[in-house]
């Protein structure tokens, strides 16, 4: 089987764990140059150039995307992956918090688009995959305010999608659902109950099963390839179908 991106350059952020470091290698795996950026560049991801950046920094961002220019002389598809679960008491939510979470969650992937569309646009084409969230669909309580976030990030995606879809630009994003990634363990791990969590989560899932990295990867790889070349502003849900559910 031929590779799916051969010859591209991806760059995608939040690459050294979970979801962004499956994305980041399976996209390696098909023949991308992928450079990923991470706030933790001192992991090891096989097959990736893990670079440290803060993403709700305006110059550290140009400076990579200039970086990565410089190199490979164009950038093809920019996966914005990197994010922070930010859930709180709405009225006791701190100023921090609140802009902490936006910061990196919803102007921290606006960032990295600004940076790279210029490029994008001047070469008539580029692919931008944007990390949501179920929780950008449906709204659970003691969430807040990450749902504003991701739903803004949908907003986004669909937003940059219409305004740049006649250049050649496709944006696109994805919404996980509950997916088993080093934090979602290291949550069950704080439970009373840890396996208990573990069933009851499982459980309401229509599958029976909890996601994988792997699984967004996948989805990721489709839109970002030549074979999504008629999907735009559209966000795909993998969650196991969890969304279409009743639940607390």
């Amino acid at each position: 089987m031929s590779a799916r991106l051969p010859g591209k350059v991806a760059i995608v952020t939040g690459a050294a764990r979970g979801i962004g470091a499956a994305i980041a290698q399976r996209f390696a795996a098909e023949g991308a140059h992928v450079i990923g950026a991470d706030r933790e560049a001192d992991a090891v991801v096989e097959g990736v150039d893990l670079r440290p950046v803060d993403i709700t920094d305006v110059e550290a961002v140009q400076h990579l995307v200039d970086a990565v220019r410089e190199r490979y002389g164009h950038i093809d598809v920019l996966v914005n992956n990197a994010g922070r679960n930010v859930f709180r008491d709405p009225l006791t939510l701190s100023e921090e918090d609140w802009t902490h979470c936006l910061a990196v969650d919803l102007k921290g992937a606006w960032n990295l688009c600004k940076a790279v569309l210029p490029g994008m646009l001047e070469q008539g084409a580029g692919s931008i995959v944007n990390i949501a969230s179920v929780h950008g669909h449906k709204v659970l309580a003691d969430t807040f305010p990450y749902p504003i976030a991701k739903h803004g990030l949908i907003g986004m995606t669909k937003a940059l999608g219409i305004q740049y879809a006649a250049r050649g630009i496709r944006v696109n994003s994805i919404s996980p659902g509950l997916i088993l990634t080093p934090q979602i363990e290291a949550w069950f791990a704080t439970q009373p109950d840890p396996e208990g969590e573990r069933r009851r989560q499982t459980e309401i899932l229509p599958c029976k099963r909890i996601g994988s990295p792997q699984e967004v990867a996948a989805a990721a790889l489709f839109l970002a390839s030549d074979e999504a070349s008629f999907i735009n502003a559209t966000d795909l849900l993998v969650d196991g179908g969890r969304s279409q559910l009743y639940h607390d």
